[in-house]
This record gives structure tokens, sequence and C-alpha cells, in this order.
């Protein structure tokens, strides 16, 4: 048995400051949300855009003047090529190697039952929501690895991932189901290196995903059906990502952690 004196790390803004992370889909909503929280606690951040280049650099902004540095990075995450140009970009922004990746770049769908679904749509929802986080994981690993001081890795899955979604979302649901499932298994292969992999699920949080495609009967059902009795917000998702990331989580590894008001417990 192990008798190494427990260390107790309350000055997580010092820890931040300065590291260099990247936040994919960083021009709204839950990612905008994490990467400010992490230019608060004195992050270098890598703000990812795919076509909200406006929103990006109003995060940009945001980051910096909450006390840490940024830049913005555009990016397709589902072509390979374009991720390891942006990921080459941020090694030459910041000059020095990314210890933190959150993945949290993806998309909803527009309702279809899985009988009458397109392959296209299947297709979209596996190549921005789970292709993408392949694809930014080997990246920031490979660099992780290279630079031999460890690094950690926070996965945006979903709920749905656990239920398999509402009615006419089972190809979301699938694609998020598989985030979990790469999360867990790639903790395991990285865990030697002292890199660690999680995933928060989140349930209904209130962000512009959901504008247009939640009608307000079927909002205030899930209210309802919420514990807690309402949706999440996106800094709730981001204080979440920032306890992960911390060394208040060193021996936090391969989890999927709930975040949804009591929506589901497991």
């Amino acid at each position: 048995m192990s008798t190494s004196p427990i260390q107790h790390r309350t000055d997580l803004g010092s820890w931040f400051s300065g590291r260099v992370a990247l936040v994919t889909g960083a021009s709204s909503g839950m990612g905008q949300a994490i990467a400010v929280a992490l230019g608060q606690a004195g992050a270098c951040v890598g703000v990812h855009y795919r076509g909200n280049r406006a929103g990006a650099e109003l995060t940009c902004q945001q980051v910096i003047d909450a006390g840490g540095k940024a830049t913005v990075l555009q990016a397709d995450l589902s072509n390979a090529k374009q991720v390891n140009a942006m990921f080459e970009m941020l090694d030459s922004e910041f000059q020095s190697s990314i210890e933190m990746l959150v993945n949290n770049a993806g998309d909803w769908m527009d309702k279809a039952p899985i009988l009458d679904c397109p392959l296209e749509q299947w297709e979209k929802m596996f190549a921005v929501n789970t292709l993408s986080v392949f694809l930014c994981c080997q990246q920031a690993g490979r660099r992780m690895v290279e630079a031999g001081n460890g690094g950690v890795i926070v996965n945006i899955g979903s709920l749905a991932g656990h239920t398999g979604g509402g009615g006419g979302t089972v190809p979301y649901a699938a694609a998020k189901a598989a985030v979990h499932t790469l999360t867990r298994g790639l903790a395991k292969e990285l865990a030697p290196k002292n890199i660690r992999v999680n995933c928060i699920a989140p349930g209904m949080i209130d962000t512009p995903m959901l504008d247009g495609r939640v009608g307000v009967e079927s909002f205030n059902f899930l209210k309802k059906l919420t514990p807690m009795g309402r949706i999440g917000r996106p800094d709730e998702i981001a204080s979440s990502t920032l306890m992960l990331l911390s060394p208040s989580s060193s021996f936090v590894t391969g989890q999927i952690i709930d975040v949804n008001g009591g929506l589901l417990m497991r």
C-alpha cells in the first residue's frame, strides 16, 4: 500500500496558468463557456470553429479579457489534413506542447426514423460527432506522448449516448455512444503515458443547438422530468470540464461523467 502523502491542490488558477489547451467548437454554447473558463484560469486557449468565425473571435476576445491568451483556429474536423494543420498552427502560436484537449465540436440532427433515415444523415452524424474526436485525440495524444509531460483529454458525449436518444435521433445517439466507448479505450491505452481521458455526458443544456429543434412542449416536458426542475447552463458544463482537466481529478480516467440535473441516474 502506498504511503505517499496526499497533496492538497487548491490553487488551480496557478496550475492552469500558461498551459496550452484546445477547445473545439468554441464559437458558442458549451465550447465558448469552457474556453472562457480556461481563460479565467490563465490558460493559452486554441479557439476552434468551423463556420462561425464571428463567434470564435468573440470567444477569443473573452478569453483574453478574462486573463488568458487565445488564438482562433478554423478547421473541418472530419478532414484529417485540416485537423493536422490546425494542430500545427496551435503549436506555432503558443510555442509549447498541448496539455489539454476538449472535444466539444459536434452537431445535432433533423429527426428521421431509423427505417427512413438517409445514409448521408448517418454518415454526417459520425463524421461531425465521432470522427472529429478520433482525429483530434490522435493528434493531441501524439504530441502529449512526445513531450513526455502527460496531459488530459475531455470529450463531450451526451445523455443520448446512454439512452439511445429521443425518437428519430438514433444516428446522433449512436455517434455519441461511440465517443463514450472511444473515451474508455483511449484512457486504457494512454494511462501508462500519464494521459487521462474522460467524457462528460450533458443532459439538456441551454445552448444555440436547441434553438428551433426542441419545441416548447418537449422543452417543458423535459424540465418536469428533470429532478432539479430546469435545464442546465453552459457554465455548469465548463465547471465540470475544468474539474476533470485539473489535478483535482488526478486519479480519474476512463469515466463518463453525467451532468444532467438527475434526468438519468446510473
